[in-house]
Parts: C-alpha cells; sequence; structure tokens
C-alpha cells in the first residue's frame, strides 16, 4: 500500500478515534451535515497521493456513532444521492438505536 494513501487511512481511523473518545471535532477536520441531521457530520479526509478529497458521514448518536457513507468529494456539492442514501441509514440505524 501506498505509504500516503495509508496516512490517510491513518487519519481517518484517528479522527474517528477521537469522536470516540468524546471529542467534539471541527473545522478543518470535520464539519456539520444538517441537511441529513442537526446530529450528522462529515469528516474531511484528504488523500494527497490522488488528490481525492473523502468524505465520512456521520451520525453522533447518545450511545453509538453511524457511519452513514464514505464517498470521494469529488464537487463542491454533497451529491444528492449520498445525501438520500445518509437519511436512508440514519433512519435504519434509529429504529435500532433509538437515539
Amino acid at each position: 500500500m501506498p505509504a500516503v494513501l495509508q496516512d490517510a487511512r491513518i487519519e481517518a481511523g484517528t479522527l474517528l478515534r477521537r469522536l470516540q473518545s468524546g471529542e467534539k471535532l471541527s473545522m478543518p477536520e470535520s464539519r456539520p451535515l444538517p441537511t441529513v441531521d442537526l446530529r450528522c457530520h462529515e469528516l474531511r479526509i484528504d488523500d494527497i497521493a490522488t488528490k481525492i478529497e473523502w468524505r465520512i458521514v456521520y451520525y453522533m448518536g447518545r450511545h453509538a456513532i453511524a457511519i452513514l457513507d464514505i464517498f470521494p468529494k469529488k464537487t463542491r456539492k454533497t451529491p444528492d444521492s449520498v445525501l438520500a442514501q445518509c437519511r436512508r441509514r440514519l433512519a435504519e440505524f434509529k429504529q435500532v438505536d433509538r437515539s
């Protein structure tokens, strides 16, 4: 695995671990995504090797963090299909988690 790609994965894992520890992240690492839910955010990961910006959409539940989607961000606007998929997955998660 290329070292830089590995660096992007390590960065993603580090940010997720910080969230699990209860840390509140903000820009530039994370930004709110209220178009999905008020408790949804997206992690912003830059993969320097491929020049791709990755996004990890997550929901901060009371008892768990739900990863709703991971996708390469190729345009300024988050695709409507990604937002719709995140809303569907969040609805399924809330059925189980009751957050």
